[in-house]
Parts: structure tokens; C-alpha cells; sequence
């Protein structure tokens, strides 16, 4: 049977981020949203609601206090 990826507990969460939310990480790193790291449509960790464009959070090892968060532009 095919594994369901985004409920795979190794997968780390991916979260599509508010416009405000997008502005706010913009500004603490001095950086556009084209120079985030990107993220393509296809890829299968992307949740459903994520369309091209959008910011996605992803938090990774949530299981220790020292949770890296990472950010992706999500393109074609």
C-alpha cells in the first residue's frame, strides 16, 4: 500500500505562513521572498493548501528543545 507521506512521523511539519507572517521573516533576515529556499509544487511533504508563492514553515526535530525552523518559497 502507498505510505501517506505527510503523516509519516519523520516528515518534519510544513506549515503555509500568513502574508503578515511571510513579511515579518522577510524583514528579520533582509532578504526578498525569491531569495528563500524553494520548494517545488510536487514535492510530497507540501501540504495541500500550498500554492505556488506561498512561504512554508517547516519545523524540524520537534522532539528536542532546539527546533531548527527553515523556510521555503513554494515554486512550480
Amino acid at each position: 500500500s502507498m505510505v501517506d507521506v505527510s503523516q509519516h512521523e519523520l516528515v518534519p511539519e510544513h506549515r503555509v505562513l500568513e502574508e503578515t507572517d511571510i513579511e515579518g521573516v522577510l524583514e528579520e533576515y533582509g532578504i526578498k521572498r525569491t531569495d528563500l529556499p524553494k520548494i517545488k509544487t510536487s514535492d510530497p511533504a507540501l501540504p495541500d493548501a500550498a500554492t505556488i508563492g506561498d512561504v512554508i514553515q517547516i519545523n524540524r526535530d520537534s522532539r528536542t528543545t532546539d527546533t531548527a525552523t527553515v523556510y521555503r518559497l513554494v515554486i512550480e
